[in-house]
């Protein structure tokens, strides 16, 4: 197996994070970590920036102040205007000039994103009227009843339209900008991410499995353990029968976890995550797709040329053609 170097971007996507006092330290840092610098060992294609309403010092809930001196300014100029949280007490209004100048950058054509209670930003500048949305889960009934416009979903761990896209709590954050990078960068960039950042480029399930329960003691039918199995396993062929004794239930109440925690069936998401692999494969090596099929569990090209089609609507060899990690394209 050959690993292709990854190219310079020509021309660095701009993400600059709009943050207000007391800001949360946690939501920023995982923006930064994605989007800002990783050393050589990882071609930069972003360029990150931080700008608040009134620069200067910005108090954060860690108990330290930031120096931030750009202005709203830097939002005319940003591809991704990225919110890390709003922690601001129940029932604060948005000031205007940042509803402002969110409007205007998405008007403009950037992409706004809200990190955990960022969609308080988003909701106010009317960017998630008619649309789904996440947030914390703490925050989802409050987010609701304020704008009952947004379709609030209270267990996803984000949501993408594209223009506008919003993620649960803060480590919810992560995943959403690990996505976003994908997105713009292809698979195997956000995994080259992923593994510097030592967490897994995609990770399953909801918000609803961190949510405070009415008793305590342990989730005992989490899919965490099953899925984290099956991770280990795709090129293995795993029936629902073959989960469902893994799990110690019957296929039928495994079936229903699986609809309630992750809103797919085992086989829909087993699917999902051999054509993720095969994506990542695609893109970063030379394998024939013979070979890819049977890493990845789809037994032969033939069957990985039709899942991938059904899937992603394009062959296997176009995908790399546009993909491949050396295409500077």
């Amino acid at each position: 197996m050959t690993l292709r170097s990854l190219p310079k971007s020509p021309a660095p996507h701009r993400v600059v994070a709009l943050v207000q006092p007391p800001q949360s330290t946690f939501p920023l840092a995982c923006a930064t970590e994605v989007f800002g610098d990783h050393g050589p060992a990882i071609p930069a294609r972003y360029a990150f920036e931080v700008c608040t309403e009134h620069p200067g010092p910005v108090r954060t809930q860690a108990g330290y102040d930031m120096l931030v001196t750009t202005g709203l300014d830097a939002l005319e100029r940003a591809d991704t205007v990225l919110v890390p949280g709003w922690q601001q007490p129940v029932g604060t209004e948005v000031p205007s000039a940042l509803v402002t100048a969110v409007r205007r950058a998405h008007r403009r054509g950037a992409r706004i994103v809200g990190i955990c209670s960022g969609a308080f930003v988003l909701a106010a500048a009317g960017l998630l009227d008619g649309r789904r949305a996440a947030t914390h889960w703490a925050r989802a009934t409050e987010l609701a009843a304020r704008f009952p416009q947004v379709r609030v979903d209270p267990a996803v761990l984000y949501v993408d339209h594209g223009d506008v896209a919003t993620s649960a709590g803060s480590a919810a954050g992560v995943d959403l900008c690990l996505h976003l990078v994908s997105v713009d960068q292809g698979a195997a960039y956000a995994m080259r991410i992923a593994r510097q950042m030592v967490m897994p480029p995609h990770r399953e399930g909801c918000q609803l499995q961190y949510a405070e329960l009415p008793t305590s003691g342990p989730v005992t039918d989490s899919l965490a353990p099953l899925l984290e199995w099956l991770a280990g396993r795709l090129d293995q062929p795993v029936s629902v029968a073959d989960m469902a004794v893994r799990s110690q239930v019957s296929a039928r109440t495994l079936t229903r976890r699986f609809t309630e925690q992750l809103g797919i069936s085992p086989g829909r998401w087993l699917l999902d995550r051999r054509i993720a692999a095969t994506r990542a494969l695609l893109e970063e090596t030379d394998l024939p797709v013979e070979t890819i099929a049977h890493r990845v569990g789809l037994s032969s090209a033939v069957n990985l040329r039709r899942r991938f089609h059904e899937a992603l609507r394009t062959t296997p060899a176009a995908y790399r053609r546009a993909f491949r990690a050396d295409n500077t394209g």
